[in-house]
């Protein structure tokens, strides 16, 4: 990596490395660095003509997805929809983590699907790519008003988020979670808070996310943890503890994903690793290659969510032994669509 680049404090890249279809190499100079020069976030209205996005992928278990925003001020490092950006004319580096795309439309257009005849009442995964709860839904609560959608169709969600702001829309989750509609599963990469605040700056904490776990199960929301990504020689020790205090928090379901590094989030994280753990890249580098068949990334189906060889095997164990060890390795999430119902049905009727 050059000696140009420096760390910018609150973004998991250091640098917008070009495009895979322009070839335009952003390479900042020592002014880039400067506090009133740094990268701000910028948001963009996304004029979305559809929401729900689906997939056949026989190596994930949903057909159906809403991201309301594109990109993710989280700023996770290792992040495998950082690429989608570069299908923007944008760079999978700063720009993914700093030109947010919004969906505004997205409750309106989720209603209108939602009412069409074609629509099959099924599970709609919320954070398929990008974490709906980022920092910006906050101001701009369309991952909730999704929700409230979704609640009046009584249709079943199941939300993946690494933040604490989830907790905001219990009201709503709890409501679905009543005619067993709804759960929610917690990301949790590491325990280690200053790994966590380089790895994923702008995420919740890992203590605040357990708290999640925690507030959700108290109020009879079904919650699971899931350790993703699973970095070899960095956090896949963790696994055991991870679980262990996911479960002592309440969550009662448990998945993993094994680190994927598509396109340029490969020379990404490396450069992230050179910066900040020099003195282990090689090992993860090389343990990552090991369970990827001598590659930082294989994009077939099933090798890329849990990779291959021994020390893919050993992580696999290491996860079974830990969720029969703390009691949940027979639980399975079985939402259900049986209450869903079309509140607008009859107002369709009349035109």
């Amino acid at each position: 990596m050059s000696s140009t680049y420096q760390k910018i404090k609150g973004r998991g890249s250091f640098s917008n490395p070009a495009n895979r279809f322009d070839k335009i190499d952003f390479i900042p100079d020592e002014e880039f660095y400067k506090d009133e020069t740094k990268p701000k976030t910028e948001f963009f209205k996304d004029t979305a003509k559809t929401i729900i996005a689906y997939n056949s992928s026989p190596d994930i278990n949903f057909e159906a997805s809403i991201n309301p925003y594109r990109g993710c001020e989280h700023g996770c490092v290792y992040c495998y929809a950082r690429p989608n950006h570069e299908h923007l004319g944008l760079s999978a580096g700063l720009d993914f983590e700093t030109k947010i795309f919004v969906k505004e439309n997205a409750p309106e257009l989720l209603k209108k699907e939602l009412s069409s005849k074609k629509w099959k009442p099924q599970t709609i995964a919320m954070s398929g790519v990008t974490d709906c709860y980022q920092p910006c839904e906050k101001h701009f609560e369309i991952t909730r008003r999704c929700l409230e959608i979704l609640n009046e169709f009584s249709n079943p969600v199941g939300i993946v988020t690494k933040n604490h702001m989830v907790t905001r829309d219990i009201d709503i989750l709890k409501e679905l979670a009543e005619i067993n509609a709804a759960v929610v599963m917690i990301s949790i990469t590491t325990l280690d808070s200053t790994l966590a605040r380089l790895m994923e700056p702008r995420t919740s904490q890992p203590e605040l996310r357990l708290k999640a776990i925690k507030q959700l199960t108290e109020n009879g929301i079904p919650v699971g943890v899931l350790v993703a990504p699973v970095i070899p020689g960095l956090t896949d020790h963790e696994i055991p503890q991870i679980i262990e205090k996911a479960v002592e928090a309440g969550a009662k379901y448990a998945g993993y994903v094994m680190l994927r590094l598509p396109f340029g989030v490969k020379d990404i994280f490396t450069n992230w690793l050179e910066q900040h753990y020099p003195g282990k890249k090689s090992k993860v580098l090389n343990r990552v290659m090991s369970v990827r068949d001598g590659k930082l990334y294989v994009p077939e189906f099933f090798n890329r969510q849990k990779g291959e060889g021994i020390f893919a095997e050993q992580v696999a164990k290491m996860f079974e032994i830990a969720c029969r060890k703390n009691g949940i390795d027979k639980n399975r999430v079985n939402l259900s669509t049986d209450k869903f119902n079309n509140p607008y049905k009859k107002q369709l009727e009349l035109f």
